[in-house]
């Protein structure tokens, strides 16, 4: 049987059009980062430091497909007037994700400079927990990949806990079912201790196992 050319571009054409292909489009992220602004955390004095985060942070992002979105957060004392600092970015033909990560690291970058000039503020108390419980209720694990990356030591201290003294982390409720990773950069910073970041690494892959994440990622230095 003879089939014409223009036969073979009609079927050719629905094959790449066909419903099945369009699917295959990447999965939209949630990508949450959320800067410590403790005291305790270089990343509020340390320039270079700051920057080296940045970069970090900014390669979350780069690549990110359509309609992803970026949330940028601060957390430290728990004071809503304390952590004004939001910003949110939708990945688009617009908003090309090299463009949103490198804005959202020039952000991080300057965090020293800007505690310096009196526009943020160094606070007293780290309240990861709360943080991370709150920021839940604006996450939705079925309907996009969320990926929470914390810019922190990883030492709780809030009326929860403080990790820094041998306190333990509450168990958490199941706050983030299926969600996709869990990332701390700098736990154990300023402890000056490798015993002291195990533990407090070891705390915190148990409460996001607990609390659904799929994989926990805590890192002293990379």
């Amino acid at each position: 049987m003879r089939v014409s050319f223009g036969a073979v571009v009609a079927m050719a054409l629905a094959f790449v059009l066909s419903p099945a292909k369009a699917q295959e489009a990447p999965r939209p992220q949630t990508v949450i980062i959320g800067l410590d602004m403790s005291k305790s955390n270089p990343l509020v004095e340390d320039q270079a430091y700051a920057a080296r985060v940045a970069q970090r942070a900014a390669g979350e992002i780069e690549h990110l497909p359509l309609r992803s979105r970026v949330m940028l957060r601060t957390f430290g004392s728990y004071d809503t007037g304390a952590n004004a600092l939001k910003i949110d970015e939708v990945i688009s033909a617009r908003s090309k994700p090299q463009a949103v990560a490198e804005g959202m690291s020039a952000i991080i970058a300057a965090i020293p400079r800007l505690i310096d000039e009196g526009k943020l503020q160094a606070q007293g108390y780290t309240n990861v927990v709360s943080f991370l419980e709150n920021m839940s209720q604006l996450v939705d694990c079925q309907a996009s990949e969320v990926h929470v990356i914390l810019l922190t030591d990883g030492f709780e201290d809030s009326e929860y806990t403080k990790l820094v003294s041998g306190g333990s982390l509450p168990t958490p409720e199941r706050l983030y079912p299926g969600c996709a990773e869990l990332t701390m950069l700098g736990v154990g910073q300023g402890g000056g201790s490798p015993t002291s970041t195990r533990r407090v690494r070891e705390q915190w892959a148990s409460w996001a196992e607990a609390a659904g994440f799929e994989k926990f990622t805590g890192l002293y230095d990379w």
